[in-house]
């Protein structure tokens, strides 16, 4: 009866492993089968020689999807023969924590070795529910090991952060995708060697270069290609690769990380007259699905933080790029992004309109303010005679050349310096001018 029972659950383990998707089934059973992050795992390093030591403390893992995490997470446990309990910060709340707190209390009060919490995508617990870690994390009750994909200095509390060792994830490189997708089409255990599928190099090629370092998702496409070819009796070409990976943009999030990073290396790009680096910046953006609007008062601000005077066409141009996405949407605005981004990357560059009010800003605000200077002051009412007001103004028209010998500020001070590029280079040579006459310094 037993033998039958142990043969049943044999049976029923395996089938419950076969249901199980590649990329579960391939998750490494041993740290020597993770590939990638030697950064953080290689010899001497911080996390390695942590693990070594068996003394994990609280950790906390961040990265993009598909860079080992959750992976990394199990490992860590059995590399320490540690329990590991595990919390989604998803569908878990306080309750949930506290219960698990609970029993790690009491495996660490029967002298049993502090048990690990491994709580994924940390950063979407509230700040309460974060905060309900911390006693027993402080505590050393509990080893925390959370898992984000958004940056921690902003997602999680900085009371959490500071009593943890922060462990930065990169995307995983086209070679190390390869060697898993290599890996699992050999296995014959718990791979798709059994499959007797043929899979063409330029379709694992494909997959390891357009998953965007996100193995989950390269193992998946494999596994959808080689289960719809093995029905079909063909080959897995590049093009069916193409067809199973899809266009997804892997690892875009329109509010977190992936949003203020592009934009960030789309403005960048842009400053730095680097026009085919701002469009790729700009296509990655729209695959992602970013905010059109968002892109539009981006390239306004920097019509005139980045450009200014330089060429003064480039606000209009921004400006008319904003009104024409607004109008026309999405796909042919594309268009319209594309034409603006190319304009303001190539355009002459200045930043002294953005310096000058800068600097005027931080005066009014720092030192003393500036009196108006009794001739500028309104002398368009009853009594302002009286006062002073508007007496001793000179009507700059009437000036020769428009421009009169007279003190407008009071204080000698210089915001306004424009650069010797583009349109700017002639302003700078009419300002030049006009502050001789202003200041009375022209030739006597």
């Amino acid at each position: 009866m037993s033998q039958s029972r142990s043969l049943f659950e044999e049976i029923e383990q395996q089938n419950l492993q076969s249901a199980r998707p590649l990329a579960a089934r391939m998750r490494p059973r041993t740290l020597a089968e993770f590939i990638g992050q030697q950064h953080i795992l290689g010899p001497g390093k911080m996390l390695r020689r942590m693990i070594d030591s068996s003394r994990l403390g609280s950790i906390l893992l961040s990265g993009p999807p598909g860079s080992g995490k959750t992976t990394l997470a199990h490992l860590l446990a059995t590399e320490t023969g540690s329990e590991l309990r595990i919390l989604s910060a998803v569908s878990s709340g306080v309750k949930e924590v506290r219960e698990v707190l609970a029993w790690a209390g009491d495996l660490i009060a029967t002298g049993q070795p502090r048990p690990l919490l491994f709580i994924d995508e940390i950063h979407r617990f509230s700040k309460s529910q974060q905060d309900a870690l911390l006693p027993d994390v402080e505590a050393g009750v509990v080893s925390l090991i959370g898992a984000t994909t958004s940056n921690p200095f902003f997602a999680v509390n900085a009371a959490l952060l500071s009593r943890s060792q922060l462990f930065q994830l990169e995307s995983l490189t086209a070679e190390d995708v390869m060697e898993l997708l290599q890996r699992s089409l050999h296995d014959s255990e718990r791979g798709l060697a059994a499959m007797k599928v043929r899979v063409d190099q330029q379709a694992l090629e494909h997959l390891a270069d357009a998953c965007e370092g996100d193995a989950r998702r390269a193992l998946s496409a494999l596994e959808v290609a080689v289960l719809s070819c093995q029905h079909d009796g063909t080959d897995v070409t590049r093009e069916v690769a193409v067809e199973s990976l899809g266009n997804r943009m892997g690892g875009y999030d329109g509010s977190g990380d992936d949003h203020f990073n592009l934009a960030s290396a789309l403005i960048k790009s842009m400053r730095g007259s680097d026009v085919d680096a701002s469009i790729y910046w700009l296509a990655r953006m729209l695959e992602g699905g970013e905010d059109i609007r968002f892109l539009c008062r981006r390239l306004v601000i920097l019509a005139s933080e980045d450009i200014g005077n330089a060429d003064p066409q480039a606000l209009g141009v921004a400006v008319a790029a904003m009104q024409a996405c607004e109008f026309v949407g999405l796909p042919e605005c594309q268009l319209t992004l594309s034409q603006a981004v190319s304009y303001l990357a190539l355009a002459p560059k200045s930043n002294a309109a953005t310096q000058a009010i800068g600097n005027a800003r931080r005066d009014v605000r720092e030192k003393q303010i500036v009196p108006i200077p009794k001739h500028l002051r309104c002398g368009h009412y009853a009594g302002a005679r009286q006062l002073g007001h508007g007496e001793g103004y000179i009507f700059s028209h009437d000036a020769e050349d428009g421009i009169a010998e007279q003190e407008y500020l009071g204080v000698d001070r210089t915001y306004y310096e424009p650069v010797d590029r583009g349109f700017e280079s002639e302003l700078r040579n009419r300002l030049d001018t006009i502050r001789k006459i202003i200041h009375g310094e022209g030739e006597s």
